[in-house]
């Protein structure tokens, strides 16, 4: 089970969670990665429009991304909605969780190693790990890329990095995540073309760097596809808006005008 140091989630948080009861006004979730402690979905947050049967929208047993709207750390309560996840947080907190759960097997695996269990693992090293690079993949992920040099001055144990290292550089693979957006350019100017063709050269030359790749070409009168390679999701976002920031100043300045559209998922 894929578990935090914190004992509640935060609030705006993405949590994954297990369906435990449904009931007219509702639904009881356990959450999966704090000790499957619940949670409540009110049914004004399952589902956006009137809702006639709930169970149209959710089942026991069923997992779901919800956000998290508020915490209680008194009373150990926390209010859910599922309506408010859009579907791409849904896919990467989906993706981000299985990647998560095969970092707590390659951490069990080091422990096994050392002889210790899991939840020694934990408290000696993964929970530091969760704090340093967000969570257990992405240090493995950073391990597998830099080697254990990345650990220099966290708080780890010799024998803990060198199991790390280990695990990290035969199984887990350098990260690559892509993301794609349209965005909409137009400059009335007699070189209109060239002003907008200029300002995607210069965006891209500004935002590409080793880690960061970007294309961006023509779809149709006044829509370009950009497509951004990064080694995550939050990397790659921030390059995207960087560019489109870039090129759309660009255009504006030279009379034009520009827009950055909804996430493309292809030709």
């Amino acid at each position: 089970m894929v578990r935090r140091r914190a004992e509640l989630p935060a609030a705006d948080e993405l949590v994954m969670c297990t369906v435990k009861k449904v009931f007219p006004q509702g639904a009881f979730v356990s959450l999966d990665e704090y000790g499957e402690k619940e949670g409540m979905v009110h049914i004004s947050e399952v589902a956006s429009g009137w809702i006639k049967n709930i169970r149209d929208f959710v089942r026991e047993g069923q997992k779901t991304v919800c956000k998290v709207l508020a915490v209680n750390q008194q009373k150990g309560h926390v209010d859910l909605s599922m309506r408010r996840v859009k579907d791409s947080q849904r896919r990467w907190k989906a993706l981000q969780f299985k990647k998560e759960q095969r970092a707590e097997k390659l951490l069990e695996l080091a422990a096994k190693k050392l002889k210790k269990s899991l939840d020694t693992a934990y408290d000696e090293v993964g929970f530091t790990l969760q704090d340093k690079f967000g969570d257990l993949y992405s240090a493995l992920e950073a391990i597998a890329v830099k080697g254990k040099e990345i650990l220099v001055g966290v708080n780890i144990d010799k024998k803990w990095v060198d199991a790390l290292r280990e695990m990290a550089s035969s199984t887990v693979e350098a990260p690559e995540v892509e993301v794609a957006k349209y965005i909409e350019l137009s400059c009335p100017a007699s070189n209109g073309i060239e002003v907008i063709k200029s300002a995607l050269i210069d965006a891209r030359d500004s935002v590409k760097t080793s880690d960061v790749d970007v294309e961006a070409y023509y779809v149709g009168s006044p829509r370009y596809r950009v497509r951004v390679t990064a080694p995550s999701y939050k990397i790659a976002e921030g390059a995207l808006q960087k560019f489109a920031d870039i090129a759309i100043a660009s255009v504006k300045k030279a009379g034009g005008k520009g827009e950055l559209g909804q996430t493309s998922k292809g030709e």
